[in-house]
């Protein structure tokens, strides 16, 4: 037989092994390893990036009851300089009783921004309160009744260690501004080293994903929730149930309407947390070691006046469509505050 063209021989030469020479088989084994370590990264990337928390249930007994005309007895009121630059005068125990900016009955607590006022040049009378006992775990079970909205206002109802922050951390369950008319943000606030950017299962709107005080101005990692979660829209439904649970595995927070509060809570013997659905805002610890970043909270309410954040032009003006400065509207506007107050029925805290 004839022998094959050369081009076949080639051809041949370059699919037969045996007549390899020595670079190529370098070649071969150095893309057969870069090959394998593609598959593993990528393997090992999406295990890392779809890991998820077991939250497993856990049974939950009552600890702490705040409600009735104690309501208050249970806390610290906070004076001084606000750390959020806000446009206020926080009222001790004493001024804040004379001037009913809090109150409590055998059903319900209210705490309020002073309407008395016809010119707060210097700052408009308002409430922050601390409760004395510090948490480091455990499900937080809020019945609002009323969340405070108005130009200016900026409300929070949250937990923290006022005295190692941002070390210990900071948890905000419901906080707004102005109008409130994007809804709740539920928001955590960290050290360095702690981030959301992993799996999460949660029915809110994923506004950052860096937790670190450092980034985006201490934007915090927060989850943003519908439109009827806070303001107006949520008190003309009679308010509602907001529960935070608080473990080692994450921190989650549901929101629940008053039409559709779950039976377990109702009742208060043990709630269920994971008998509750997808929760409103889901931080596990996929991503940030919740028992390093997060440990001896008190909770805290209050509502600020302008501020960092409500004061901002581009939220009070442009965002929000507030009118002038806020600082002349918080001085000069006294009923514009009859909105901005808080209603509960009650704050429960069970440990696991």
């Amino acid at each position: 037989d004839a022998p094959p063209p050369y081009e076949e021989l080639k051809t041949q030469s370059r699919t037969n092994p045996k007549t390899w020479g020595r670079k190529v088989w370098i070649g071969v084994a150095v893309g057969t390893v870069v090959v394998l370590i593609a598959i593993i990264v990528g393997a090992a990337v999406g295990v890392h990036n779809n890991a998820y928390p077991n939250y497993s249930k856990l049974t939950y007994s009552l600890q702490d009851t705040y409600s009735g005309t104690g309501f208050f007895d249970n806390f610290d009121y906070f004076t001084g300089y606000d750390p959020s630059g806000g446009f206020v005068h926080y009222v001790d125990a004493p001024g804040s009783q004379s001037l009913n900016l809090t109150y409590a009955s055998s059903s319900t607590a209210i705490l309020r921004v002073d309407t008395s006022d016809p010119a707060a040049t210097t700052g408009r009378k308002s409430v922050r309160i601390t409760s004395k006992k510090q948490y480091s775990s455990g499900l937080f079970v809020f019945d609002v009744v009323n969340t405070p909205y108005g130009c200016s206002t900026w409300p929070a109802l949250w937990l923290t260690d006022p005295s190692n922050w941002p070390t210990n951390g900071e948890i905000d369950v419901l906080e707004a501004v102005n109008g409130a008319t994007t809804g709740n943000q539920m928001t955590l606030h960290t050290t360095n080293g702690c981030k959301m950017n992993r799996k999460r299962k949660e029915t809110g709107k994923a506004l950052t994903t860096n937790c670190y005080n450092g980034t985006d101005e201490n934007a915090g990692c927060g989850v943003q929730g519908p439109k009827n979660t806070f303001g107006q829209a949520l008190n003309a439904n009679g308010g509602g149930v907001y529960a935070m649970e608080w473990r080692t595995a994450g921190i989650r927070v549901w929101f629940f309407p008053r039409s559709n509060i779950p039976s377990d809570i109702i009742t208060g013997t043990s709630p269920d947390p994971s008998s509750w659905g997808t929760a409103l805002a889901d931080f596990p610890n996929t991503g940030c070691s919740i028992s390093s970043h997060f440990r001896n909270q008190s909770i805290i309410a209050n509502i600020d006046l302008c501020g960092s954040w409500a004061g901002a032009m581009a939220v009070y003006s442009t965002q929000d469509g507030c009118p002038g400065l806020c600082t002349d509207f918080v001085a000069n506007n006294a009923m514009s505050f009859e909105t901005a107050f808080w209603q509960w029925n009650s704050w429960k805290v069970y440990t696991a």
